[in-house]
C-alpha cells in the first residue's frame, strides 16, 4: 500500500495523514473548507483544526473527492459521524480498496455504528475500523500511540497496519470491528459526563465511578450486539475511555466541565471547530440501546442535560438516587 487517501481534513484526519507520511506513504487528504486545502498546500499547516503542528510538505490537499480516492490503495474515513452516510454516497468507493471507519459515533437518524452504514452504502467495500487513545495533536507530533485496527480480513489488517505503523504509531489487529466501534462511540459520551463530575467539583471518587459504571453501559451495549468483551477490555474500549474521561485536552470531557460549571450548551459549544461527537451521540446510543433492551442510565442523563433541558444538580441528584444493585 503506497498511496493513501485522507477524507477529512480536521484534527484527526489531519493527524492521520501525518501518520502516514511518516511510515512513507503518498497522502492525499481531503479538504472540505477551501482555505484548509490552501493552507495545507500552501503553508503546510492546517491553522484552524490543528494550528500548532507543521505538516510534511509531501501531503497534498484537495476538494476534489475524485481526485483524492483516484489510485487510493486505503482510503481513510475522517469526517464526522454524522456525515459518513451522505460522504460515502457520494465516494462510490472500488470494491476491494479498503475503507477504513475511523470515525467514532453513531447515526443519530437508525442508531447505526460505523460499520453498519459504510456496509448500507458500500456493501462492495472491503471494511477495516481503526480505534484507540488517540489525542490528534500528539499522534500528528509523533507521540508514541497505539490503536485498535479491526478487520474481518486479517489479511488486509496486516497490510494496513504496516502500511500505517511506525515506531510511535502503532496498530494492533484484531477481527471485532463491532467492539472496537462501541468502545470508540460510547466512550464519548461517558466523558460528557466525567466532566460534568469535574465541573461541579464532585471529586476523583466520583469520575472514578463514573468511568467505571460507563464502562458496565458500553459493555452491555456490545454485549448486546455479540462483540467479543475482550475487545473492551484493549485500546478501544478501556484504553480510549480512560483517556478521553480524563484530560481536558478531550473536547468531550471539556464539554462536559463547562456543562457542570452552569454554562449552557449553547454557550458551552459556540465558537468551537470541532466537534463533541458524544453530543450527538448520546441520544443515539439510547435510540439504538432501546431497540436492543439494553439500559445506560449514564448516557440517559448525558442526553437529558444536553437536548431534554435537563438541570444538571437535578440530574445528578436523580443518579445518586437509583436503586442500589448488584454490580454489573
Amino acid at each position: 500500500m503506497e498511496r493513501i487517501a485522507v477524507i477529512g481534513a480536521g484534527a484527526w484526519g489531519t493527524a492521520l495523514a501525518a501518520v502516514a507520511r511518516r511510515a512513507g506513504r503518498d497522502v492525499i487528504i481531503h479538504a472540505h473548507e477551501p482555505k484548509t486545502m490552501a493552507a495545507i498546500n500552501r503553508d503546510h499547516v492546517n491553522p484552524v483544526f490543528l494550528p500548532d503542528v507543521s505538516l510534511d510538505p509531501a501531503i497534498v490537499a484537495t476538494n476534489d473527492l475524485a481526485a483524492a480516492t483516484d489510485g487510493a490503495d486505503a482510503i481513510l474515513m475522517v469526517t464526522p459521524a454524522q456525515f459518513l452516510r451522505t460522504t460515502l454516497a457520494t465516494l462510490s468507493p472500488s470494491a476491494g480498496t479498503p475503507l477504513v471507519i475511523c470515525s467514532k459515533g453513531i447515526e443519530l437518524d437508525t442508531g447505526r455504528l460505523m460499520n453498519e452504514v459504510a456496509e448500507e452504502v458500500a456493501p462492495e467495500a472491503t471494511l477495516a475500523v481503526l480505534s484507540g487513545p488517540t489525542f490528534a495533536a500528539e499522534v500528528a507530533r509523533g507521540l508514541p500511540t497505539a490503536v485498535t485496527l479491526a478487520s474481518t480480513d486479517a489479511d488486509m489488517a496486516s497490510a494496513l497496519a504496516s502500511a500505517l505503523g511506525t515506531p510511535t504509531f502503532r496498530p494492533y489487529t484484531a477481527t471485532d470491528l463491532v467492539g472496537a466501534e462501541v468502545g470508540g462511540a460510547i466512550k464519548n459520551v461517558i466523558a460528557i459526563a466525567c466532566g460534568i463530575v469535574e465541573g461541579r467539583t464532585l471529586g476523583q471518587n466520583a469520575r472514578a465511578a463514573v468511568i467505571a459504571r460507563g464502562l458496565a453501559e458500553i459493555a452491555r451495549f456490545a454485549a448486546a450486539l455479540d462483540a467479543d468483551p475482550r475487545t473492551l477490555m484493549g485500546l478501544s474500549g478501556l484504553g480510549d475511555l480512560t483517556l478521553t474521561c480524563t484530560s481536558t485536552a478531550s473536547r468531550n470531557y471539556s464539554l462536559g466541565a463547562a456543562l457542570g460549571s452552569g454554562a449552557s450548551y449553547a454557550d458551552a459549544i459556540a465558537g468551537k471547530s470541532s466537534v463533541a461527537e458524544g453530543a450527538t451521540t448520546a441520544p443515539a446510543v439510547l435510540t439504538r440501546a432501546a431497540a436492543l433492551g439494553v439500559e445506560m442510565p449514564i448516557c440517559a442523563a448525558v442526553s437529558a442535560i444536553l437536548h431534554d433541558g435537563a438541570g444538571v444538580e437535578e440530574t445528578i441528584a436523580d443518579i445518586l438516587a437509583r436503586p442500589l444493585r448488584a454490580e454489573g
